[in-house]
């Protein structure tokens, strides 16, 4: 028998869960569900986030103990094109940050008791800190406005790294976020890519353009998606996306792969996740995505994907700031399932 391919080696085509559960699995937890000490669907939502939990590892009794957080951290070429209020050099500053605990991902993750660590994918600047995982493919993409972002064998050897990443570990539910300025710019060319929907639709302020910086910002995209006809996900990823992208797409196939939860946090974690799930949709089990943000494009993605967020907060950091606010609900989604009374177990009389 041929061995098995590592995680990061696995065509992308190909990629599925395995080994899957079985096939009744489904109807029994959904009567474990329904006979808890409660009306039949009162908990809403929630009981659909224990269905999918619990369907994922396999188990009427799901546990989610344990959750990290992964920041890729990236910078982009088109920044030179003045897509975004802020400067690049923000990108290597807000790692410092992170690295620092100073960051609303680190408030977040220690208030919600969530492991933070933090990723070079391909920041424009020499960082050394003894706790920065250094993944660098190169210093900041191309500048996609006049040209591919990145090769294929570099899109390929960050998805490989984000690969690695995503399957080591022992949490129970992995979060991903993001830190690197114009990359709203490269998830909007990605997104356009992969649903075919407008530019001009997709497109957001981003850090906070004025009405005069997102017109501007709008008219370079429209360009640099003028270079290029229809994509598939992984060449649109290489044409347009940023080290950082690429490498949560990595890490959110792994992850899924290896049947733990993945919480997908705004629009350029969905943006990561929209070219996995392209590629391979019986992954989407595994993904449940925590928030619709304020960014214009990100309510597209999640409506191309079909996917229901949990939380609507009007936020659009990013960082993986609205993955760690889901953590508490995915938590209590398998408690509720694994440790609820069923009426039988209470003595409680049911409903007619």
């Amino acid at each position: 028998m041929a061995p098995e391919l590592a995680p990061e080696m696995v065509p992308n085509s190909t990629l599925e869960l395995a080994p899957d559960p079985a096939p009744d699995l489904a109807a029994r937890i959904r009567h474990a569900i329904d006979t808890k000490t409660k009306p039949p669907g009162s908990l809403g939502r929630i009981e659909d986030l224990a269905a999918q939990i619990a369907l994922l590892q396999g188990t009427l009794t799901p546990r989610m103990e344990r959750a990290q957080l992964t920041i890729f951290a990236g910078d982009h070429g088109i920044a030179a094109e003045g897509v975004s209020a802020f400067p690049q050099a923000v990108t290597a500053q807000m790692v410092l940050n992170f690295l620092g605990g100073g960051a609303a991902a680190n408030v977040f993750a220690r208030t919600a008791g969530v492991a933070l660590r933090v990723v070079d994918a391909g920041v424009a600047a020499e960082l050394a800190h003894p706790e920065l995982i250094v993944r660098k493919i190169a210093p900041g993409t191309a500048n996609s406005a006049h040209g591919p972002a990145m090769t294929a064998a570099q899109c390929e050897r960050a998805r490989a790294a984000g690969a690695a990443l995503g399957a080591d570990g022992h949490a129970d539910a992995v979060c991903f976020g993001e830190m690197g300025i114009a990359n709203t710019a490269a998830a909007t060319l990605v997104a356009h890519k992969i649903t075919g929907r407008p530019v001009a639709e997709l497109t957001g302020r981003g850090t906070g353009l004025d009405d005069g910086g997102l017109r501007r910002k709008t008219e370079v995209l429209q360009r640099a998606a003028g270079r290029t006809g229809a994509l598939t996900p992984a060449d649109a990823l290489a044409e347009y996306g940023g080290f950082e992208i690429a490498m949560m797409a990595g890490a959110m196939a792994a992850a899924a792969r290896a049947r733990r939860l993945v919480i997908v946090d705004g629009f350029i974690a969905s943006a990561a996740a929209l070219v996995v799930l392209t590629e391979a949709p019986k992954l989407r089990g595994a993904m449940v995505f925590a928030h619709a943000s304020a960014e214009a494009g990100h309510r597209a993605v999640l409506a191309h994907l079909r996917a229901e967020p949990l939380l609507s907060l009007g936020m659009r950091l990013g960082e993986g700031t609205g993955a760690l606010l889901a953590w508490p609900l995915v938590r209590a989604a398998a408690a509720m399932l694994t440790d609820m009374a069923s009426f039988d177990d209470a003595g409680v009389s049911r409903g007619l």
